[in-house]
This record gives C-alpha cells, sequence and structure tokens, in this order.
C-alpha cells in the first residue's frame, strides 16, 4: 500500500510540475534555468524546482509533443538550449488548468465546509 501511495503522490507532483512548466513557457520560450527561475519567482520564491526535476520533466514534455526545443546562445553567451509550448502543449495547458480550477474549487469547498 504504501508504494501505491508514494506513486500517486510522485504522479500528481509530476503532473503540477509538468503545468507549471507549460505554463511559463505560454509567455515565450526559454531556457532550462530560466524557466526554473521563473516559476521560483513567480511564486514568490515558494516554489523552487531542482534541475534533478526539472530536466527530466523538460524531456518528457518534449517526448509527449507538448514542447519543442532547440539550440542557441544565451544572454551571457553560453550555449543554451531553449524550449517552447507547441499547439499540443497549449491544448494540454488549458485542460491541465480546468482540471486544477476544479481542484482548487473542490478544496476550498471542502475547507470551508470543515471550518
Amino acid at each position: 500500500m504504501a508504494s501505491s501511495e508514494s506513486k500517486q503522490k510522485a504522479e500528481l507532483l509530476q503532473g503540477t510540475l509538468d503545468m507549471l512548466v507549460l505554463q511559463t513557457l505560454q509567455w515565450g520560450r526559454e531556457h532550462g534555468h530560466g524557466i526554473g527561475l521563473s516559476i521560483q519567482s513567480r511564486s514568490g520564491d515558494l516554489l523552487t524546482i531542482e534541475a534533478g526535476s526539472l530536466y527530466p520533466a523538460l524531456h518528457r514534455l518534449e517526448r509527449k509533443g507538448w514542447i519543442d526545443s532547440e539550440w542557441d546562445v544565451s544572454e551571457n553567451k553560453q550555449r543554451a538550449k531553449y524550449y517552447k509550448l507547441t499547439a499540443a502543449g497549449r491544448r494540454h495547458l488549458v485542460n491541465e488548468e480546468s482540471k486544477w480550477d476544479l481542484l482548487v474549487k473542490a478544496v476550498s469547498r471542502v475547507r470551508r465546509t470543515a471550518s
């Protein structure tokens, strides 16, 4: 039972990270480190995405066709891989945002009734 519970938690976290990455890329292309910094900044420094989680997520999203990548030179003149949202990624993001909105509403209802 514990391994099933851990798997569910990992899937929830993975799905959340995927959505955060897609959400970040809807504002334009960005390199991996920039995506992590953007998520951290937009969350008011409450979320810090470790490279060990971010880069596997980027590779997974690319395999699913939700993002594309290309090599370019960064603002500090270093070679970096830039990611951008695909049309399929935009559609998936809209779907995930709807699910997330429903989840937030459901949790809010439960919290209100628990008071």
